[in-house]
């Protein structure tokens, strides 16, 4: 008798455990970001900080990884339910292109807002002779990680410029961070890093070596027909030893999540994001981009419904 007691009690207590709603109520957030050294890190770990601080049985966790076409597959196969990544390469994941190494459209992305603009920022070590474009002919360069959204427009504005990977000493395909160590070391002349303005890694190596910002012209961005590309400036004295406006090309960011995401999840996403800005702007300064008015201009792919709701809410969408 005592027996069965025992059997029964440690039952009841199993059952207990198992049908505990804390386990099922908790969701996940994963945020892909990009590599350390850039800006979508950052920005996604102040983000994780804010969801899992404001939306109930949340876990928000923010990946490290190569950056916005990586992001866009990762949020197809569902490893992901949030992503930063550039104008250009939503267009190309959502519509499907294989030089942008998107064999198949990627049908289950959706937008949730628009963030800030990259800044195509090419730097050059002053000792190398590099002043222009053109100068890069021979020279040693990287070019971000294959297939990153910053290696994308590396290609973009190559083209544009009459430029090929062939008129180039040495391509590398590595991350910010690596790029701006071999710089330092003399293995590079040039970097070119799709970034916000003020990226840590570029201003790593403003105070290490003396660097030359390199211009695009307004008539090379021309040249890329993409209307995701727009003549910008890299404002004077962003960087130690930069002392003039350069001229470059900017593209939008974007916050991209996927279709499998809830409905109300994707609404409280959106919410808690325009609730706590004042965390993301401290988190990098070209989070100060981020405004309600702008967040759906532009976006390359159909808003998530949950995302939507939000924006009519706040009379952003009629």
């Amino acid at each position: 008798m005592r027996a069965f007691k025992w059997v029964a009690a440690t039952a009841l207590a199993v059952a207990t455990v198992i049908s505990a709603p804390v386990s099922a109520k908790q969701q996940f957030i994963n945020i892909l970001t990009g590599g350390q050294s850039g800006v979508y890190y950052p920005l996604g770990v102040a983000l994780s900080q804010v969801y899992a601080k404001h939306i109930p049985d949340v876990k928000a966790t923010a990946q490290v990884t190569k950056a916005s076409a990586e992001n866009m597959n990762l949020l197809q196969a569902g490893r992901g339910e949030l992503a930063l990544a550039l104008a250009d390469t939503v267009s190309d994941a959502w519509n499907g292109s294989v030089e942008a190494g998107f064999p198949k459209k990627l049908d289950k992305l959706r937008g949730l807002s628009g963030t800030y603009n990259n800044y195509v920022q090419i730097v050059a070590s002053a000792d190398s002779g590099i002043k222009s474009l053109d100068d890069l002919k021979g020279k040693r360069i990287s070019v971000g990680a294959a297939r990153s959204g910053t290696e994308l427009n590396a290609r973009a504005i190559f083209k544009a410029a009459g430029i090929s990977y062939d008129d180039l000493a040495k391509v590398e395909y590595l991350p910010f961070g690596e790029s701006v160590e071999l710089m330092k070391n003399r293995q590079l002349d040039a970097t070119l890093q799709s970034a916000g303005l003020g990226v840590s890694s570029i201003r790593d190596l403003a105070t290490s070596v003396p660097i030359t910002v390199i211009s695009v012209p307004a008539d090379v961005i021309a040249k890329i027909g993409d209307a995701a590309y727009q003549p910008a400036v890299i404002p004077a004295n962003t960087y130690d030893g930069q002392d003039a406006d350069v001229p470059t090309a900017a593209i939008p960011n974007f916050l991209v999540t996927q279709s499998d995401v809830p409905d109300d999840l994707a609404y409280q996403m959106t919410k808690v994001l325009y609730e706590n800005l004042d965390t993301l702007y401290a988190a990098h300064n070209a989070a100060k981009a981020i405004k309600l008015e702008n967040a759906v201009k532009g976006m390359p792919v159909p808003l998530h419904p949950g995302a939507e709701r939000y924006y009519r809410e706040v009379g952003i969408i009629k």
